[in-house]
């Protein structure tokens, strides 16, 4: 069942993403005078597909990574004399270029209405307040005080960890001071604002195993959660020992258990390894032995689980922020945060090519398919902010000066307008061959990166 839902988040995912896309060059071409054979939303055969009036084929195909516009072109086929004017290669370069640069436009313009209505609506967060300091991290070092509130990052507003991880995501590859300011913590005023400078040094890490926040050695503030349980699924090891809903654990072979986070850094420590679990049950004590089972993380480490769940914790109400605009802060705020997102992908793409960031980072269908499904079951909200991201990603990999892709040809029609000429057709498919080694390359990396992940 899981499989299935995740190929439907997938295939609703990339199909609302490609429509959009191939959308925008759909509409200029048809503002611009050209004749547009076919829309198709996917590659191969054509599982449906309907004709308009001026003749357009709209086409769904079995293939759902990806699209295409077919327009009217001299170089691709005859053209009947009385529809030359219609064909794409016969329009001004101007128009060629509002036509291909329009796919990633209308991604880029896709995620800002997205984050707008977002903004609108009202998104909630958590205030980014810090819980524990990772021992020898860059964090501990600077000494930064437990139960402070973050609110500014290299002179950026920071109202969320999520605000934290992209200002963070910036500094990766990195070598100079991280000014932090904070709120409240250490001083007895809890409107007590201090600076911080934390000391980067070729700060890297691997992304795969640790998030920016994790990195620089920061806990986000978790409300205490009793070690009761709430939900217990067949077939695990905790539900083989006889452990029952409401049971609250109290010591394990002997350590005091308080809160569900030392159950679970207990459980994880022990993998295969035999416990013996003293609960209260409706006011009695009974002793439960249990042997944790094993499983791999994505970073390669060995951690114990039984397969026990605990009650989501309530949360002080000054913790959960509702950040809702107007109509015109909200268009605002979600143009800064798309520009902010194509920003962090450029400058990722650069540390990737100058090898600050591993190409393991790089993410394929089988990823994008677990992240849309996870997104979708987290909420609508969480699933239109990775939605949004996505097509921001689509967008500004598409204007890549790379050939194949539409920022390869906008590539070519920029030298068209320096020289005032085409480039040649030899030229070009030299570069159309460059482009698909390049482009096959970088997704044969992705998918080997997605079945490592597996």
């Amino acid at each position: 069942m899981d499989f299935i839902q995740t190929v439907i988040a997938f295939v609703i995912t990339l199909g609302v993403l490609v429509t959009i896309h191939e959308w925008g060059h759909f509409i200029v071409a048809r503002a611009c005078g050209v004749k547009v054979l076919r829309f198709s939303v996917g590659f191969g055969k054509v599982l449906l597909s309907k004709r308009d009036r001026q003749g357009t084929e709209f086409a769904l195909a079995a293939i759902p990574l990806g699209g295409y516009v077919k327009m009217l072109d001299e170089r691709e086929g005859n053209v009947d004399p009385s529809q030359k004017h219609l064909a794409f290669n016969n329009k001004n370069v101007w128009q060629r270029i509002a036509i291909v640069a329009a796919g990633p436009a209308v991604n880029l313009l896709f995620a800002v209405l997205v984050y707008w209505a977002l903004f609108v609506n009202g998104i909630s967060v958590v205030a980014p307040v810090i819980g524990e300091l990772v021992p020898g991290s860059i964090a501990e070092e600077s000494r930064l005080p437990l139960g402070a509130e973050i609110i500014a990052m290299d002179g950026q507003k920071i109202s969320s960890w999520q605000d934290v991880n992209l200002a963070l995501a910036a500094r990766i590859g990195d070598t100079g001071p991280l000014s932090v300011q904070i709120k409240g913590g250490g001083s007895s005023e809890p409107f007590h604002i201090a600076h911080y400078s934390l000391a980067l040094n070729d700060w890297s890490f691997d992304l795969e195993s640790q998030s920016p926040i994790r990195a620089l050695g920061l806990v986000p503030y978790r409300p205490a959660v009793p070690a009761v349980l709430s939900n217990i699924p067949q077939g695990g090891r905790a539900a083989s020992a006889g452990l029952k809903p409401g049971d609250k654990v109290q010591v394990v072979s002997g350590q005091q258990v308080d809160t569900w986070q030392q159950l679970v850094g207990i459980i994880q420590r022990s993998a295969q390894q035999p416990l013996l679990f003293v609960i209260d049950r409706d006011g009695s004590k009974i002793e439960i032995p249990i042997t944790p089972a094993q499983k791999k993380l994505e970073s390669g480490q060995i951690v114990g689980y039984i397969g026990a769940g605990v009650a989501a914790p309530s949360w002080p109400e000054e913790m959960i922020r509702t950040q809702q605009l107007d109509l015109f802060d909200g268009f605002v705020a979600g143009a800064q945060r798309t520009w902010k997102m194509v920003s962090l992908t450029l400058a990722s793409i650069k540390k990737m090519i100058e090898g600050i960031i591993s190409v393991k980072n790089l993410s394929g269908p089988i990823t994008i398919a677990k992240v849309a499904s996870d997104s979708a079951h987290s909420g609508l909200e969480a699933y239109l902010s990775f939605l949004a991201y996505l097509s921001i990603s689509l967008g500004v990999l598409n204007l890549l000066p790379i050939p194949m892709l539409d920022g390869g040809h906008l590539f070519y029609y920029a030298i068209e307008v320096i020289r005032r000429k085409p480039v040649s057709e030899r030229l070009q498919g030299i570069g159309l061959r460059i482009g698909m080694v390049l482009l096959f390359s970088m997704m044969a990396i992705a998918m080997f990166n997605d079945l490592m992940r597996l």
